[in-house]
């Protein structure tokens, strides 16, 4: 690398590390732990990368993205913050910095970064840049929390493509926060004031359904929430709106826990839905490939539970342990709720491991197994195979696979619902599937729903 980067972090640790690996590089260092220096320098015409922390004693690195931009136009900065959030990477993106790197970050990585923004640099014409904006203040309890990269690219993500005029396809499991990340994408972005709107398949069903959700949509978001489930004449449909879509009109985004290329190629998902559902693709990752953020969202959830008025909690150093190892096969919904229950049940203000076993009792990740202890998969396989012995060598009616997924959600779905005395809230996170995607199986699947009081 050549040429002359300015650091600027409140942490002398971070500050030397930064100037001894930059320096190695071949590059000149600046350090300081002021933001008021920092400017000085760049008035003086110093520096030909700038790497940044947000929050200093004299300053904010974010708020003072306009003030470089205006006293060095076209000046690479590299934004790095502990507030390891979606907000953070929205309002770098939006301040228009080279680049966001959350704390703590990778060194290799930090390098590389600031090797490509000097060699944009040296290349780029002397061209006046346009203003940019002081970063939008953004209030509310942060609904996306992790730190770590998997995490990190998603949010970098978000933010490049929030105010993009494509559609967005987001993938995940059940419980991972997909609507989170949609939600997001609407509230941050330029649509923010227009309409978000949820289409169900009854939606699509109905004679005037495509035009009225356009409708009520106007220039705001349209969400598929898990689109998969809707059949091959709602996704006709589907395809039939986006081809008349209105100028201008809604934004459009899609959720799936399925495997879409697989549903493809089983000819359950239309072709021509699938490549119009495809301009970006995010993919939410499953607290089981992000162990290191559960310790923050624990934190964070009770927190939130305590600004709840649910009672003034913290995890024990073993009971965290716990919840870190867990393998949590409902996701971030689930630790949400084992956490906020915990915050009401537990006696005392430090949540103890044998409380933290309580809770998960029952929430295993384990199958579901007959009395005699066989797992219920077995038990399909053999009603399975002695169906199709019924048929004698000839093989059974086309559409097996819908038929049988019918068999068992039904009994499941009224179990549950059974269960949680028709609490349709409750059974949705009983099963770990998203409240509105329950609502659209018990209408599909005609199932009646009675709400009753009962003692458990």
């Amino acid at each position: 690398m050549d040429g002359t980067i300015l650091v600027a972090d409140d942490d002398r640790t971070i500050r030397t590390v930064l100037t001894q690996a930059l320096t190695r590089a071949g590059c000149k260092v600046h350090a300081t732990s002021s933001m008021v220096t920092l400017l000085r320098w760049i008035e003086e015409g110093k520096g030909d990368l700038v790497i940044s922390d947000v929050v200093m004693p004299d300053g904010n690195g974010l708020e003072a993205m306009p003030e470089i931009s205006r006293l060095r136009p076209g000046l690479p900065v590299i934004i790095i913050s502990a507030q390891n959030t979606i907000v953070t990477a929205i309002q770098a993106a939006e301040a228009e910095a080279y680049d966001y790197l959350p704390k703590p970050f990778d060194l290799p990585d930090l390098m590389k970064r600031a090797a490509r923004a000097l060699d944009i640099r040296q290349r780029k014409s002397s061209q006046p840049a346009s203003p940019v904006a002081k970063p939008r203040q953004i209030e509310g309890d942060l609904p996306l929390v992790g730190r770590t990269q998997s995490m990190q690219a998603l949010y970098r993500l978000v933010a490049r493509v929030m105010n993009a005029d494509l559609p967005v396809l987001i993938t995940g499991e059940s419980g991972t926060g997909k609507s989170l990340v949609a939600r997001a994408i609407h509230d941050f972005s330029d649509r923010r004031s227009q309409p978000y709107i949820t289409a169900q398949l009854a939606d699509m069903k109905a004679m005037d359904g495509p035009a009225s959700l356009l409708a009520r949509a106007k220039g705001g978001t349209l969400v598929f929430d898990e689109i998969a489930d809707f059949d091959d004449e709602a996704q006709g449909r589907i395809v039939r709106m986006f081809d008349a879509m209105p100028e201008p009109g809604p934004r459009i985004i899609a959720t799936s826990q399925a495997d879409l290329t697989e549903r493809l190629e089983s000819g359950r998902l239309r072709k021509d839905l699938y490549f119009r559902l495809g301009g970006v693709t995010l993919s939410v990752p499953s607290l089981r490939d992000r162990v290191e953020d559960i310790p923050l969202l624990a934190d964070h959830f009770l927190a939130r539970a305590s600004r709840d008025g649910q009672g003034d909690k913290r995890l024990s150093a073993d009971g965290m342990e716990l919840i870190r190892t867990y393998p949590w096969p409902g996701n971030v919904r689930q630790l949400e709720n084992t956490l906020r229950r915990l915050a009401v049940t537990a006696p005392e203000a430090e949540i103890t491991r044998n409380e933290v076993e309580m809770a998960l009792v029952g929430q295993t990740a384990e199958p579901p197994r007959a009395a005699d202890g066989e797992k219920l998969s077995t038990s399909v396989a053999r009603h399975l195979n002695r169906y199709f012995g019924l048929h004698g060598g000839v093989l059974p009616p086309p559409g097996l696979y819908d038929r049988i997924l019918h068999e068992i959600e039904v009994p499941l779905i009224e179990i549950a619902l059974d269960a949680t005395a028709g609490n349709q809230a409750k059974c949705a996170d009983l099963l770990g599937i998203n409240r509105n995607t329950l609502r659209k199986k018990i209408t599909d699947l005609d199932i009646r729903v009675t709400r009753r009081r009962k003692l458990m």
